[in-house]
């Protein structure tokens, strides 16, 4: 392959730079990040300059208010950024691990151990929080990665990106192992799909365009991710209080989220009872209820209500709006959610186990969650430290992804002189 386009360049250079890692010991690497973590803190006020760049361009473009929140730095978020970091150093190290092992008949001892993917690239939109995610992922789990975060983030990236190289010169790696492309643009975006072979796994994260212009460009491999048509089902048993309480949270907690819902269903033995509360709790709070014609006939014709359309159950708005509607059983919501759904997060409130195990069982999602909100769906939350996306795709990974998730395996195999004779059985690859 022909490295000479400035996106080959960087890539190449990576794939050079991810042999430093390879060899490096967990203890260097937890070193590393805690250094970058100092750095983050240490430099908030040039990171916090740039960001008010891009957010007062976001602005004056008309970014929504979610968008807005998603791109917005500040001392105290950077602060948290840095606690996230500590706590990717303090999680167990992936690499090295034994996934099995066996001993074969003749003596041979077989382990299959975890080792870096090698390049990670990642294509995003306004989201600098995850420049940080995915170079602190990737570097713990002994990779190297290059970003493309998208304009709307540029002085916000390259000020974290410049951060962060400064604190792998200073720990003894080299800088190449967390690039930006950026600066090409969506031209350069095409190339780093097209970069097999320098790049070993590509995982977008952003909205439904972003993500499906990546599946169907790229000639790398892809981990597909994000998009979040979130789904509360509230049954004919749900406590009242507990239903209001989880689909305020689930909507109103922050909007510009993946994890954030986007469609309230409502069991229609319920809907009489609960969805008037529910809707004035919404309209309260300043959301746009985009109800079905059975929902208006209980919500009434608020002018925070419009009539759902068929687009509306398949949006991800990523603002205070949300599409509501009424369904005649649990099997209808499971049916609803598994069509008009995009595999994220999706969460029933009822009083019945039975249900609750059926929903579980039949909702087909990464995340599907009983008596809570959506919002639990994050890999900080899950245990993972910070995550690089909530994998939306059923191959390699599911939900959210964290250090384990950008290994591979390779297969150790030691003996004492051992050759093979014969013909092994129809189990082999080698019996056709």
């Amino acid at each position: 392959m022909t490295t000479q386009s400035p996106v080959l360049a960087i890539a190449a250079a990576a794939k050079g730079a991810s042999t430093a890692l390879r060899t490096s010991t967990t203890a260097q690497r937890n070193s590393l990040l805690l250094g970058i973590a100092q750095a983050l803190v240490t430099n908030a006020d040039s990171i916090v300059d740039a960001n008010a760049q891009d957010v007062a361009a976001g602005q004056a473009n008309g970014m929504t208010s979610g968008l807005l929140d998603r791109l917005t730095l500040t001392p105290e978020r950077l602060e948290s950024i840095a606690d996230a970091v500590r706590e990717v150093a303090a999680l167990p190290d992936p690499v090295g691990q034994v996934v099995r092992g066996s001993t074969l008949p003749n003596g041979l001892l077989l382990r299959q151990v975890r080792v870096p993917m090698g390049v990670v690239g990642m294509i995003y939109e306004a989201r600098p929080n995850v420049t940080v995610d995915a170079a602190v992922l990737a570097l713990k789990s002994g990779n190297a990665v290059v970003l493309r975060g998208g304009s709307a983030a540029a002085h916000s990236n390259t000020e974290i990106v410049r951060v962060i190289g400064q604190a792998l010169t200073a720990a003894g790696f080299p800088a190449e192992l967390v690039q930006s492309i950026d600066a090409y643009g969506r031209e350069g975006a095409v190339e780093l799909m097209h970069a097999r072979g320098l790049v070993d796994v590509l995982v977008p994260r952003g909205g439904a365009d972003l993500i499906q212009t990546v599946v169907r460009e790229s000639t790398v491999p892809v981990i597909e991710t994000g998009v979040g048509n979130c789904h509360v089902f509230v049954d004919a048993s749900a406590n009242a209080v507990m239903a209001r309480d989880i689909v305020m949270n689930a909507k109103t907690h922050r909007v510009g989220v993946c994890n954030a819902t986007e469609t309230l269903l409502v069991h229609a033995d319920a809907a009489p009872a609960l969805l008037p509360e529910l809707a004035r709790a919404l309209h309260g709070a300043g959301v746009t209820l985009h109800a079905s014609e059975e929902a208006r006939t209980f919500i009434g014709d608020a002018a925070e209500t419009v009539l759902a359309t068929a687009e509306d159950w398949d949006t991800e708005y990523l603002s205070m709006d949300i599409a509501v509607g009424v369904v005649p059983s649990l099997a209808a919501a499971i049916d609803h959610i598994n069509a008009h759904g995009s595999g994220h997060t999706d969460a029933i409130v009822t009083s019945d186990i039975d249900s609750a195990q059926r929903f579980q069982r039949e909702v087909d999602s990464a995340a599907v969650i009983v008596n809570a909100s959506t919002r639990f769906t994050d890999g900080g939350l899950f245990g993972l430290g910070a995550e690089i996306g909530i994998s939306t795709q059923k191959l390699h990974a599911r939900g959210p992804m964290g250090l384990s998730d950008l290994t591979t395996t390779t297969w150790h195999v030691t003996g004492t002189g051992q050759v093979r004779d014969g013909w092994t059985g129809p189990n082999s690859c080698e019996s056709v």
